[in-house]
C-alpha cells in the first residue's frame, strides 16, 4: 500500500465538467492525519503506520493514550487506525489531502448504515408467498430452514432474519475527481458506505487502476 488516509464523509453532491456532464461525488475531509507509531521489521515483525485523525481533549484520554500520544509528539487524536505503509514517514509527520492527486483510484471503507432487524425479503431479497389462494399469514416468511428427519439440524449460515446493515463495507476502484488541498476535502466519483459524518479510510486500489 502506497497511500492511506482518514477521513469523515461529509456528504454527497454534483460536479459539472466543461462539456456539462454532470459526475455524482461523495465528498469527504481527508485528514490532516498525524503518524502516531512506526510498526518495523526488526521490532515488530511487519512495517506499518499508526495514522491519528479528529482531536479530542485531552482530559477525554486515559493515562496509557496520553503517553503514547506524548511519545509521538502529537496532540491527542479521537481515531486511530494501523496502515500497512512503507515509505519515508516518521512519527510526528503530518499526512493531508493532497497525498492523492485527481485521477487516482482508490478503496473506501465505513461502517454502512444500519436497518436493525430485517427479514429475509428486505435483508436477501427473498420472494414472498403468493398474495392469493390460502397462501397466509405467512407470505413473507422465512420458509423451510432445514430437513426433519436428516440431518435434523439448521445449516451454518442459512439466510434468516437478523440485523441488516451496521457493518464494514469497501467500495473498491473509485476515482478521485477533485482534491482540495487547502481545506483537506477531496472528492470522490460515487456512493461511499456510512451515514454522513462517518469515518472511513481512504487506500490505495488493491485490484488495478493506479499506475
Amino acid at each position: 500500500m502506497t497511500k492511506a488516509i482518514i477521513g469523515r464523509k461529509l456528504g454527497m453532491t454534483q460536479i459539472f465538467d466543461e462539456d456539462g456532464n454532470v459526475t455524482p461525488v461523495t465528498v469527504i475531509e481527508a485528514g490532516p492525519c498525524t503518524v502516531t507509531q512506526k510498526k518495523t521489521v526488526e521490532a515488530d515483525g511487519y512495517e506499518a503506520l499508526q495514522l491519528g485523525f479528529g482531536d479530542i481533549a485531552e482530559r477525554k484520554v486515559n493515562k496509557p493514550a496520553k503517553g503514547h500520544f506524548a511519545k509521538a509528539g502529537a496532540e491527542p487524536k479521537k481515531y486511530l487506525k494501523e496502515f500497512a505503509l512503507s515509505g519515508e514517514y516518521n512519527v510526528g509527520d503530518v499526512i493531508k489531502a493532497d497525498v492523492f492527486a485527481e485521477g487516482d483510484v482508490v478503496d473506501v471503507s465505513g461502517i454502512s448504515k444500519g436497518k436493525g432487524t430485517a427479514g429475509t425479503i428486505k435483508r436477501y431479497g427473498a420472494h414472498r408467498l403468493p398474495m392469493s389462494h390460502g397462501a397466509g399469514p405467512v407470505h413473507r416468511s422465512v420458509g423451510s430452514t432445514g430437513m426433519n428427519s436428516d440431518p435434523s439440524r439448521v445449516f451454518k449460515g442459512t439466510r434468516m432474519p437478523g440485523r441488516m446493515g451496521n457493518e464494514k463495507i469497501t467500495v473498491q476502484n473509485l476515482v478521485i475527481v477533485k482534491v482540495d488541498a487547502e481545506n483537506n476535502v477531496i472528492a470522490v466519483k460515487g456512493a461511499v458506505p456510512g451515514n454522513k459524518g462517518g469515518i472511513v479510510t481512504v487506500t490505495a486500489a488493491v485490484k488495478g487502476g493506479n499506475k
